[in-house]
């Protein structure tokens, strides 16, 4: 049995796109929303699993270790690809890794790197969705994109990086599984761009969502960042990704957080450093429980309110200059 495990954002979902065009399978698809990232914890679970062929994209190993070594004892065979920090990698001779955690590069460019620039155009949309812009230029111009070309690809990436975000599935316009399988018969990504519907839904979501987003002021700002405060509601929990890297590119030199209400007494941050000093996210978020990520973004999946003012705190004086 062939299962593929991967991230419900762009990132994850153009990784795989890359892999299965140069590959075909007929797999078990395993994803969800961007923060659900214990997901091979979803295929220990699975009855028949032992043997199985996995494909892993764009999830931390540091946190799926533990249903990583029980899998890798039940006799699968594991490809892991992934941007983040991994913490202790495993050695075993079933498992095959391609792990790189430079802040310029995600799942999608490593695969892209490793087909040999095969399917440029999913290798852009990855970084777009990723906010990796100067990555994604780069690739474009190398694979001779049009300027409206990478337009679309970067909307394209946006769009499907928007449709990650959410507490849970129903949160989302569509499963990320359901959105694969849309993209799936699709090789350039520009053709699906101009075939697919999900698209206009995605785009009018998009739309209103960020017109509520955009008008939420700071809660705290001082000159080496920004923090923001949305409630317990769809819109903010679907446009926490995209928002903070809009914020991002707008102040490059400040760092940015925004903490969304989880309606249970905490909160769920999500951490851009300075696009121009792309460290020190990982670091600030791994400093509290739940917290991981990457050097240039990073998150805290349950921040309770009783620590935002101590993580505010250690906001501001992790990104002073």
């Amino acid at each position: 049995m062939d299962i593929d495990i991967f991230n419900g954002d762009a990132d994850g979902i153009a990784a795989l796109q890359q892999l299965r065009l140069a590959e075909p399978r007929r797999s078990v698809l395993v994803s969800g929303v961007k923060r659900d990232i214990r997901l091979l914890d979803k295929v220990v679970a699975m009855a028949d699993h032992s043997g199985a062929r996995l494909t892993v994209l764009d999830i931390s190993m540091a946190t799926n270790n533990e249903p990583l070594v029980t899998l890798l004892k039940d006799n699968c065979q594991v490809f892991y690809a992934d941007h983040h920090h991994p913490g202790a990698i495993p050695k075993h001779s079933s498992l095959t890794c391609h792990i790189d955690p430079d802040p310029e590069i995600c799942t999608g460019l490593i695969i892209n790197r490793l087909l040999a620039g095969r399917f440029p155009g999913w290798g852009v949309v990855a970084a777009f969705g990723d906010n990796l812009h100067d990555s994604a230029d780069h690739l474009g111009k190398t694979a001779q994109f049009s300027g409206r070309e990478m337009g679309m690809l970067r909307e394209l990436g946006e769009l499907l990086n928007y449709n990650g975000y959410g507490k849970e599935v129903a949160d989302l316009h569509f499963d990320p599984v359901t959105l694969f399988q849309e993209i799936q018969p699709y090789q350039n990504p520009l053709e699906f761009y101009a075939a697919s519907d999900a698209l206009a839904t995605l785009r009018q979501g998009f739309h209103d969502d960020m017109a509520q987003a955009r008008a939420v002021e700071p809660e705290a700002q001082q000159d080496t960042g920004r923090i923001y405060i949305f409630p317990c509601l769809p819109w903010a929990r679907r446009t926490a990704g995209v928002f903070s890297n809009e914020r991002a590119r707008e102040e490059p030199d400040k760092a940015h957080a925004l903490l969304v209400d989880d309606g249970q007494g905490g909160y769920v941050v999500s951490v851009r450093a300075p696009l121009n000093r792309k460290k020190g996210a990982l670091d600030l978020c791994q400093a509290f429980a739940t917290g991981g990520g990457r050097a240039a973004a990073a998150g805290i999946n349950k921040l309770p309110a009783a620590l935002v003012q101590e993580f505010t705190t250690a906001f501001f004086t992790a990104f002073k200059r």
